[in-house]
């Protein structure tokens, strides 16, 4: 049970990659603020990617309602992945309990993000105001891109890399012996009401009293037609359907023409002419 050189080392530059969103600019941060692909990233390295996605899937419901006020998380979700995911794969830790392990490591995640922050406010101060006030464009480039990149790896690479290489192996083996536990137990059954909160919280922040029907249509759906094996390509299908039955009926609506009478307001139809 151990974590090659090679494997440690792909997932430690991918996440320096994301965290320090040198791989699609600004558009890395989809990827940070989701543990999916950095799961996928996981179960490609490992040669488990099926598993590792079943495992992710579990670890994304817990952060489907965390937001990034000034792009600050309260628990960073690539790491999480990046830890909690090889650790299950070891030990064939079950996807609920994974959550167990994955919220304490985004937890000091966010806190290596704060120190990354501060190594930014100092090459800011030394660098950034500097070549500002001599008009040097392209020092100043480095300093606002490139300085801050070449930090996110010495920061990121190295912690990564042991956190996975000594780390996990050790977590695995302990999470192997006690998998039995009452402790394992309990983080599964935390781990389920994590995943609980987060959808909750998405449907407290993005849902409207109108729309919160859709939701459970969706819901008892999927509880009730569970046994006859529907994939969730088919369920996307029927959501996409009914959206656009919902939508056209609302613009149908919204363009019938109307007019004052006595204060009221009367709609008009295609064969009323009197008006």
């Amino acid at each position: 049970m151990e974590v090659s050189v090679f494997q440690a080392l792909a997932i430690a530059v991918w996440i320096a990659l994301v965290m320090s969103r040198s791989l699609l600019g600004g558009a890395t941060l989809t990827m940070r603020f989701s543990p999916l692909m950095t799961g996928l990233v996981v179960g490609i390295v490992f040669g488990q990617v099926s598993e590792a996605m079943i495992i992710t899937a579990a670890i994304q419901l817990i952060y489907m309602g965390v937001f990034s006020p000034g792009g600050q998380m309260p628990s960073e979700p690539a790491i999480a992945a990046a830890i909690a995911v090889p650790v299950a794969l070891l030990s064939n830790l079950e996807p609920e309990a994974a959550i167990g392990v994955a919220v304490p490591v985004g937890l000091l995640g966010s806190y290596l993000y704060q120190f990354r922050f501060f190594i930014n406010t100092l090459i800011m101060q030394k660098f950034t105001d500097k070549y500002a006030a001599e008009g040097n464009e392209r020092m100043l480039t480095m300093s606002i891109i490139v300085y801050p990149i070449i930090a996110s790896f010495i920061i990121y690479v190295p912690f990564m890399f042991v956190a996975l290489y000594y780390g996990a192996p050790v977590i695995a083996s302990i999470v192997e012996s006690n998998s039995g536990s009452v402790l394992f137990h309990i983080l599964t059954v935390i781990g389920g009401g994590l995943a609980a909160i987060g959808i909750a919280v998405t449907v407290y922040v993005i849902g409207k009293k109108s729309y919160i029907v859709f939701f459970l249509l969706a819901y008892f759906m999927a509880v009730i037609l569970k046994d006859l094996g529907i994939t969730m390509v088919t369920y996307a299908i029927i959501g996409a359907i009914i959206a656009f039955i919902y939508v056209l009926s609302k613009s149908e609506g919204s363009s019938t023409p109307q007019v004052a009478q006595g204060g009221s307001t009367v709609a008009l139809d295609d064969d009323d002419d009197d008006y």
